[in-house]
């Protein structure tokens, strides 16, 4: 990967960069979960049912999982650096228009391709962070992105949501805008030209991001995320009725697990650029003893709170490492691959929150940690396996000197 920086300048300008992309992310992550807070405004306000304004949360998805590959196909050849004005000027503009939304149709259009700029926004900005720095450091550098999202969920989400409750939900989009104008701005200003992780146009990159090592390590991450949040979407019923706590004490649980999230993630980087491989494995066995240790203290409010906390550690802290074996694996073709691990994250999330559904219609709110454990166990044979996939032969030329590739960790 191609980067244009002065000589000796290296070092804080990638650091001003990171933080740029983090602030990025930041913002793109508050936008996606705000509207869960002010739902019952919007529906008041525009006139539909809760249940209707719930698609908000539907099309964002949506507009993540499918709309982000399909953006960054159709941008491939772009600069990458000019993809990252065009992602944040566009989530701008599109939450502006939510702003002043006169018609839940409206609002419903705008999420979706808000949605869709924010999987091709992170893509490109990952594969830019991992182009920034050394390779013995990519796995920090992405998880500076990844990390923007989970911090935003500790802090972006709860005050967006106190703005909207307080000034009407309006007013939480427009904190939305002014979020990402300034990290527009901020990219403007510290992120330097960045060759693509990848080569050659769609045809050419396509081949290599849906080639079979890609799609195992993409399927792996599904199942992480999707065990995961067949519990995490009815964590606040699980705490109400089976620990026993409500109110703003059920606020304080999610926040010793937004916390730990975000701690995990700028750790889980830094164990990735050790040994990607072995994140992801020792991440997912420690995922599985989390949610044990859940299903088995849950009525005990402190060792619940416990549980929850090693769950945050590792079940975000696994991102970073995920995302470094797509690109690395998908080689010509990362620029696109890129996209693919966020559409991987955001469809296991759509899949565990419908599998949470299910279990607790069968199986009552007390069970969900433990099915979700059974997904997460499945994973731990494919997560090991995924230790033996490689990059197919490529043919192509080596890298100039100073772009070395992604580590495996293998």
């Amino acid at each position: 990967m191609a980067i244009d920086i002065p000589p000796g300048a290296g070092r804080s300008r990638s650091t001003y960069a990171l933080a740029a992309l983090g602030l990025g992310a930041f913002a793109i992550g508050t936008a996606e979960l705000v509207v869960v807070g002010v739902l019952s405004l919007i529906a008041g306000d525009l006139d539909v049912s809760e249940g209707t304004a719930g698609l908000l949360v539907t099309a964002y998805a949506l507009g993540i999982s499918l709309g982000g590959p399909l953006m960054t196909a159709a941008t491939i050849r772009l600069p990458r650096r000019l993809l990252l004005w065009l992602a944040l000027a566009v989530f701008v503009l599109g939450n502006l228009s939510a702003v002043f939304a006169g018609a839940f149709g409206m609002l419903l259009v705008a999420r979706v391709v808000t949605g869709a700029v924010h999987g091709l926004f992170i893509g490109v900005a990952s594969a830019v962070a991992a182009g920034l720095v050394p390779a013995e450091r990519r796995g920090q550098a992405v998880s500076m992105v990844f990390g923007g999202i989970a911090v935003s969920t500790v802090v972006g989400v709860p005050l967006g949501t106190l703005i909207g409750q307080s000034a009407g939900w309006q007013a939480a989009f427009a904190g939305v805008v002014v979020l990402g104008a300034l990290a527009l701005v901020a990219t403007l200003a510290a992120v330097p030209p960045v060759g693509g992780s990848g080569s050659g146009g769609l045809g050419a990159q396509a081949r290599y991001a849906f080639a079979p090592p890609v799609l195992a390590m993409l399927a792996t991450g599904l199942l992480l995320m999707g065990g995961q949040f067949t519990a995490f979407t009815f964590l606040a019923p699980l705490l109400e009725d089976v620990t026993g706590v409500s109110g703003g004490t059920i606020s304080g649980f999610l926040l010793v697990f937004g916390v730990a999230s975000a701690v995990g993630t700028f750790l889980g980087g830094r164990f990735a650029d050790r040994n990607a491989d072995a994140t992801l494995l020792v991440g997912n066995a420690v995922l599985v003893l989390a949610l044990g240790a859940l299903y088995l203290v849950g009525p005990h409010p402190v060792p619940a709170a416990l549980a929850l906390a090693g769950w945050g550690l590792v079940g975000f802290g696994v991102v970073p490492a995920l995302q470094l074996r797509v690109i690395s694996l998908a080689g010509p073709g990362g620029d696109l691959a890129a996209t693919l691990g966020a559409s991987a994250v955001n469809a296991g999330i759509a899949a565990g929150a419908a599998v949470g559904g299910w279990a607790v219609s069968a199986y009552g709110v007390e069970n969900v940690p433990l099915v979700a454990l059974v997904i997460c166990l499945v994973a731990l044979p494919a997560t090991w396996f995924t230790r033996h996939l490689k990059a197919p032969a490529t043919g192509e030329p080596a890298p100039r000197p100073g772009a070395a590739p992604v580590p495996t960790g293998g």
